[in-house]
């Protein structure tokens, strides 16, 4: 226990940070919803986290690797399919999946139920790409994989072209 806990003294620093149901920056990416719960500001930009509620039948982005950033998911609900490489993994509910730079992969949801994830960027970096996904879809432009990779680009981040 910190000196200032008990004498009972106000803490010092960033403010608490609490996202109720329903509260957080929406992102609508066509049939994904994510749902912003930090976005880094809180966290001196080390981490942001995100709901994500895929949709029956998303395919997720192209294949590619981070070179800045862990991503770590956690499947709330459903089952997402994981690709790695040429190996797909299954990630039913309660399974966590970290993907650490460099690792190629991709994920979707081949289900006949929405599945929810909770994802974490470290750093918050990537949480400005689904922005500029959704920035894009709503000035009339399709979410094609040459789009994904174009705004993955800004991001420290590559398609995974050799399959490895």
């Amino acid at each position: 226990m910190t000196e200032e806990a008990r004498n009972g003294e106000p803490r010092t620093g960033p403010a608490l940070s609490v996202v109720g149901p329903g509260e957080g920056e929406t992102i609508f990416l066509g049939t994904t919803r994510m749902r912003v719960l930090e976005d880094g500001g809180h966290t001196g930009h080390r981490l942001a986290i995100a709901e994500s509620v895929l949709a029956p039948h998303t395919q997720g982005p192209p294949q590619h690797r981070h070179g800045l950033h862990d991503e770590g998911f956690y499947v709330l609900s459903g089952t997402v399919r994981f690709t790695v490489g040429d190996e797909d993994y299954d990630a039913a509910t309660g399974t966590l999946v970290m993907v650490p730079p460099g690792t190629p992969h991709t994920f979707a949801n081949l289900t006949d139920q929405p599945a929810v994830m909770l994802s974490t960027f470290t750093p918050d970096l990537y949480v400005q790409y689904f922005r500029d996904l959704q920035e894009a879809l709503a000035g009339g432009r399709p979410l094609t994989p040459q789009a994904n990779i174009d705004a993955m680009s800004h991001y420290a981040t590559e398609p995974a072209t050799d399959r490895d």
